[in-house]
């Protein structure tokens, strides 16, 4: 009854918001409706209650500190003074979620809210160009251009400089303002000076909707000649539950015999993508369990239609969070496959993003995450079955997921292991004489079995 009168709860709380949560470094989103917030007469006091009104309703605290009528004595201090700007309005919201000791509870001005909408909808308006700042010159350098976008199909390539776009030059131009005049509307134009080695030229480049791709795929072969599908994700964008699905869909056509899943330095994204993404590699069994202020508790498992049941080994490091560590933690839990490399980030917070009045956002802490098993790693990270260093000397980004990767080579070498076990395991006919042959030849590979 209790469990029925909780799911109730959940349902009217869903039919209340509209809900997009995800599980980043700061993960979720609620839009939220601004004809919640009180109304002043003072607009940017506007702004700050409304901040106010969302911590005191629905702010989970993960330290236990947080005391509501300290929360109140707060309103009465910052709504006391006056703010001729937004940006001391700003400043203001910003010194008062310093009382939260929340490092995931923030404020976002409009457009630093607006960047964060554009990484995680894996998608944005451009010519499809990443850019960097030369130290010696001072002038943009392009790192490469995307795959099948303006900038690639006109020929733009990596390391070529950006001396002006339309013809202002971007010599001192800080990143930020260069990406403002590159972004723009879809269907208008942008010229770029280019400079290639001694040469510079033009290049009018017609701004279009730009995917940004989160996952990278590709065949390994080990020296024994087995197959190996090795899958990268940078992020859990809206874009990588359906780039993994058409990743692992394609290395199964090409007969990989089991998969290295990299999710290092991924800092998460939308908890929704990393749920799928789970389900892809899991069958059935939980997935991941969150617990709200009011200890509601809702639990995602498998739905029967997982793409692969080959061998699976995960690669994580320290820069693995959130979203990162609900796959590698529900991997490990449910027994689906290895972990290998360093103990992840430890966030176990689920935020929610909420829409203010003038376009700015705040992020604030609304629920826990626990694995499967029911463990909370807030601060303590999941530990990998199998520790391993990273390289001494730092290696190349193309070497990533090469056996010149030490955390790669490791991972590949136990992926070898457990399809040769399973291997063993599939072809074993208890009916046949010689089933202490098998016994033997596993024991001598410190390989333990269950013979019901």
């Amino acid at each position: 009854m209790h469990r029925y009168s909780n799911s109730v709860k959940i349902k009217k709380l869903f039919k209340q918001k509209f809900i997009i949560l995800f599980a980043t470094t700061f993960s979720g989103i609620f839009f939220n409706n601004f004809a919640e917030a009180t109304v002043l007469n003072d607009g940017y006091k506007e702004v700050i209650d409304h901040v106010w009104q969302i911590i005191y309703r629905d702010f989970v605290d993960s330290s236990g500190k947080f005391d509501k009528s300290n929360w109140i004595e707060i309103r009465k201090e910052f709504l006391s003074k006056k703010y001729s700007n937004s940006n001391q309005a700003y400043d203001a919201i910003r010194n008062m979620l310093l009382n939260l000791e929340d490092p995931y509870t923030r404020f976002l001005d409009p457009k630093e809210f607006n960047q964060m909408r554009i990484d995680t909808s894996g998608e944005l308006t451009g010519v499809g160009i990443q850019i960097t700042k030369e130290k010696e010159s001072d002038f943009l350098l392009i790192v490469s251009p995307i795959e099948g976008t303006p900038a690639y199909d006109a020929g733009i390539r990596a390391e070529d400089k950006i001396l002006s776009i339309d013809d202002i030059s971007t010599q001192g131009m800080n990143i930020e303002d260069a990406v403002k005049l590159i972004r723009g509307q879809r269907g208008t134009e942008v010229k770029l000076e280019i400079l290639r080695g001694s040469k510079s030229f033009f290049k009018v480049l017609l701004r279009e909707k730009i995917e940004i791709k989160s996952v990278m795929s590709k065949v390994n072969q080990t020296k024994n000649g087995y197959l190996i599908g090795y899958i990268r994700i940078k992020q859990f964008n809206a874009n990588a539950s359906k780039e993994t699905r058409d990743a692992i869909e394609d290395l199964e056509t090409k007969k990989v015999l089991g998969y290295v899943l990299d999710l290092r330095g991924n800092p998460g994204g939308l908890l929704e993508s990393s749920i799928d993404i789970s389900r892809q590699f899991i069958n059935s069994g939980i997935i991941v369990s969150t617990l709200s202020k009011d200890g509601l508790k809702e639990i995602k498992r498998g739905n029967g239609q997982a793409l692969t049941n080959k061998p699976l080994v995960v690669l994580v490091d320290e820069g693995s969070a959130s979203a990162s560590e609900i796959v590698s933690g529900a991997i490990k839990d449910n027994k689906r496959g290895k972990l290998v490399g360093k103990k992840t980030f430890g966030k176990g917070l689920v935020q929610s993003m909420r829409t203010l009045v003038d376009g700015s956002g705040l992020t604030v802490t609304v629920a826990k995450y626990l694995t499967p098993n029911g463990t909370d790693i807030n601060k303590s990270g999941i530990v990998p079955d199998i520790v391993v260093k990273m390289n001494i000397n730092p290696i190349l980004p193309n070497e990533i997921g090469t056996r010149r990767d030490n955390q790669y080579r490791v991972a590949e070498k136990e992926l070898i292991n457990l399809i040769k076990r399973n291997n063993e395991i599939s072809q074993f006919d208890p009916s046949n004489q010689n089933l202490d042959a098998f016994l033997k030849s596993n024991k001598d590979n410190n390989m333990v079995f269950s013979l019901d």
